[in-house]
């Protein structure tokens, strides 16, 4: 249980992001991507949710997600 209060607490917290953003964003399906793969590839992000890599790199911006290697240029 604990485990899944940590999961749900993480999508609470990624969703606030999305207050005020078009219903069709692409950022809650990335929510939904991040959630699934927590260790993710921004050509990955890009492929998924059918937008440039360079968009996927914005939107990883905008939720404020960290890189997992110390270059922290694709990763999230």
């Amino acid at each position: 249980m604990k485990e899944h209060d940590r999961w749900l607490l993480a999508r609470r917290q990624l969703q606030r992001k999305l207050v005020g953003r078009r219903s069709t964003s692409p950022l809650t399906a990335l929510i939904d991507l991040v959630l699934v793969h927590p260790i993710a590839i921004v050509g990955m992000i890009a492929k998924q949710l059918s937008i440039t890599p360079r968009a996927a790199q914005n939107l990883v911006a905008e939720l404020g997600l960290r890189g997992a290697t110390r270059g922290g240029r694709s990763r999230v």
